[in-house]
């Protein structure tokens, strides 16, 4: 018997669909093969957005954890622009390095 492809969407739509029916949690859960906490958050986002929550959702962060404002990252951009002697040298004759690092690898 050769395999039938179904997406992930399709999948999700038989899971609620059998819920709807008025299949318990437990067993639906057990044919899928997932964990009642995930049967429960594809239904209740199923409930609560319809069809298109069974969609799969995108992985990107919504935030990032070290990202600046906007205003603040902009403001820095503007001050470097204007003041560009201002901050830390560019270039590596100053850093720690200082010559020995490309001995080094000689």
């Amino acid at each position: 018997m050769p395999w039938k492809a179904s997406s992930v969407m399709e999948e999700r739509l038989r899971f609620v669909a059998r819920l709807v029916d008025g299949e318990a949690m437990t067993d639906v859960c057990r044919d899928f093969g997932i964990s009642r906490k995930t049967g429960y958050k594809i239904f209740d986002r199923y409930k609560e957005h319809g069809l298109a929550a069974l969609s799969d959702r995108s992985r990107r962060p919504v935030r990032y954890a070290n990202q600046l404002p906007q205003q603040v990252e902009g403001l820095i951009v503007s001050l470097k622009r204007d003041k560009p002697h201002w901050g830390a040298p560019r270039g590596y004759a100053h850093g720690p390095c200082a010559g020995h690092c490309q001995q080094a690898a000689e």
